[in-house]
């Protein structure tokens, strides 16, 4: 297995600056996800790393090589594309057999790997077929089976859902996570979707800008977030600009639009700025009948509320209430489809957490 590191990489275009020193260490085995929205550099930084550009400064390394002056056949790295390049004329078999034969293998090992490969993406049944026979969700895995099949150092996915529809885009997300980790692949993903991040990533770097916002595993960036940006990229929140009022070591007070906000600090509210933004999770608040708030509570925080939309999600319902003059989204799971008048929201101050980029 094969581990990446780029050190520093830049790239310039003209004078557009697409990557301005980026820096990341990608364990050998590993799933990891490049996020972000559009234009932020995951696609040129991957493009980078496969040898496909080259970075006006900085170095990749596979394992303890530099590859940076390397041409793409010389890394051994293999990018999928969104439009999966498969050869219309060819069948299933013969478009995964196809990076094989330029390589120096006797027909019996081709032959051997193309039905290894065709096993482990469930693809043998349709081994004869032409890609136009297939669905989008198996010419994925044909895709998928032709750049395993080459044995590479380092599989390259450039947003490989984007053309299915949503069911066969979940339906493929825990397929590719089989795939990668049953051949004990190097794997780096891009994509600007959140879903797709959290449901499979065992890492995920995201990007703004050029520059990395933060890097860490699903968990540590939905519930530590460092930054705003990061809050509100990866899954929703509400974000309330506030001024801390008062500190009382585990607690924070912070005046806030929809009024005074108790939040949980673990201690450090004596290092926290004045001015900080407050994330709260829309599925941490709670609605209440207003004649129903529970007994005070100071690790509670409660505010009188007015409901303006509600959106049915299946599972689920999400709200869009008015606190104070100001939104506030809470999530109901299972969904609630009438709400009174006048209702309480509530949500705890472990909950909410202060941002102070």
């Amino acid at each position: 297995m094969t581990a990446v590191r780029v050190g520093d990489i830049t790239k310039n275009f003209g004078k557009t600056t697409a990557l301005g020193g980026v820096s990341l260490q990608i364990a050998a085995g590993e799933l990891f996800f490049l996020l972000g929205p559009s234009g932020c550099g995951k696609t040129t930084l991957l493009r980078i790393i496969a040898g496909l550009q080259e970075p006006t400064a900085g170095r990749v390394w596979f394992n303890e090589q530099d590859v940076t002056a390397l041409p793409t056949e010389k890394r051994n790295a293999v990018m999928c594309f969104q439009s999966y390049a498969l050869w219309p004329h060819m069948t299933v078999r013969d478009n995964v057999r196809f990076g094989l034969d330029v390589q120096k293998l006797s027909v019996a090992q081709r032959d051997a790997r193309v039905e290894e490969v065709l096993h482990l993406v469930q693809m043998s049944p349709s081994a004869d077929r032409k890609p136009t026979e297939l669905s989008g969700g198996q010419q994925q895995r044909v895709a998928l089976a032709r750049a395993l099949a080459v044995q590479p150092a380092c599989l390259l996915l450039d947003e490989p859902l984007s053309n299915l529809d949503a069911k066969l885009r979940h339906e493929m997300r825990g397929e590719i996570r089989r795939i990668c980790k049953h051949a004990g692949l190097t794997t780096i993903y891009v994509t600007h979707s959140q879903e797709e991040a959290l449901s499979i990533a065992d890492r995920i770097a995201v990007m703004k800008d050029g520059r990395l916002a933060q890097v860490g595993t699903p968990a540590e960036l939905y519930h530590q977030p460092a930054s705003a940006f990061v809050a509100d990229f990866i899954g929703q929140t509400n974000l309330i600009m506030g001024k801390v009022v008062a500190r009382d070591g585990g607690n924070a007070r912070i005046e806030t639009s929809i009024g005074i906000v108790t939040a949980h600090v673990n201690g450090q509210s004596a290092s926290l700025p004045d001015q900080v933004t407050l994330s709260i999770r829309p599925e941490n608040v709670r609605i209440i009948a207003a004649a129903a708030a529970h007994i005070d509570n100071a690790a509670i925080n409660r505010f009188a509320a007015m409901p303006l939309e509600l959106s049915f999600l299946g599972e689920a319902s999400e709200h869009l209430l008015q606190v104070a003059g100001q939104p506030l989204k809470a999530m109901s799971m299972p969904p609630r489809f009438q709400l009174p008048a006048e209702l309480t929201v509530e949500f705890d101050a472990q909950d909410v957490l202060i941002l102070t980029q």
